[in-house]
């Protein structure tokens, strides 16, 4: 059985190959990457290293030819770019017959407000529609996300949001990936959703959890979307990223990524990384 993971340079799909590794043989192994020069390094380690562009669906033929699991994951980009590129994915998944795909979703994907759901909504009922069994991983919020503003409380600033009182299941990406490796090498995940999540908080329950980590207090500003907007782009975020995190903090405020779920817990086979303990790890790699 053949397993090959797209986009597996960047952060999480570089996760994933590690965690991988760590449980299948490298022969069963191979990976998709626009740029095969960067992986040169899992070549040495005996990963087939194939060439594959989601903008370029002929290469695709050629890097999931005899594939039977593959996990897909969420390519970067605007929501019409992500969907046209997840579509030839999928299409080239289903002309080579893949056997099984697993694909990196967002919260409540199907049913979600959140602007950034679209993509994945449209993934997922591409992939359904080719009659492939599918595993659909809901990640809700990576913990690095928070790095530029962990700095910035580091550097004593407060920690500004318009999110209100919504919560985020925040957890580190080192164990979404573990999740997925599980799922793409596991047994019994056909047709499945998980709903990934580490406990969650609110932004001021997170805050604190910063300041507990960083040894000084936190303070936490609430504000309307106008004035996080404006507060964004003083900080210097270019203008084309201030609406999507606006709408970022829209979202969390109105709820749409606090689902509750125990789904984490159940891949990885013990509780996910408390969110005090993993902003340790964060502070200290």
């Amino acid at each position: 059985m053949k397993m090959l993971v797209t986009g597996a340079t960047g952060k999480l799909g570089s996760l994933v190959v590690e965690a991988l590794l760590k449980t299948v043989p490298a022969s069963r192994l191979a990976v998709s990457v626009r740029n095969p020069e960067k992986a040169e390094a899992l070549k040495a380690r005996g990963v087939e290293v194939r060439e594959g562009d989601f903008d370029r669906p002929d290469t695709l033929d050629a890097a999931f030819a005899g594939i039977d699991r593959l996990l897909i994951i969420s390519a970067d980009g605007d929501n019409e770019t992500r969907i046209r590129q997840h579509a030839h994915a999928v299409e080239a998944a289903k002309r080579n017959n893949v056997g099984f795909i697993a694909y990196t979703s967002a919260p409540n994907a199907r049913n979600s407000s959140l602007f950034l759901a679209a993509v994945h909504r449209a993934t997922e009922e591409a992939i359904m529609n080719t009659g492939i069994p599918y595993s659909f991983l809901r990640n809700n919020w990576y913990l690095e996300n928070e790095s530029a503003n962990i700095q910035g409380a580091l550097a004593g600033h407060p920690w500004v949001t318009s999110a209100g009182s919504g919560k985020t299941g925040w957890a580190l990406r080192q164990e979404y990936a573990e999740a997925a490796a599980a799922v793409l090498s596991g047994q019994g995940h056909e047709n499945t959703v998980y709903e990934l999540s580490g406990k969650l908080l609110t932004q001021d329950e997170f805050a604190s959890a910063v300041g507990a980590a960083i040894g000084k207090e936190v303070p936490v500003v609430q504000v309307d979307d106008a004035k996080y907007a404006e507060i964004m782009a003083g900080a210097g975020v270019p203008d084309f990223v201030v609406p999507i995190l606006v709408g970022i903090q829209q979202g969390i405020r109105e709820g749409t990524l606090e689902i509750e779920s125990n789904d984490l817990e159940k891949l990885l086979g013990r509780p996910a990384t408390p969110v005090a303990e993993a902003l340790a790890l964060m502070l200290h790699s």
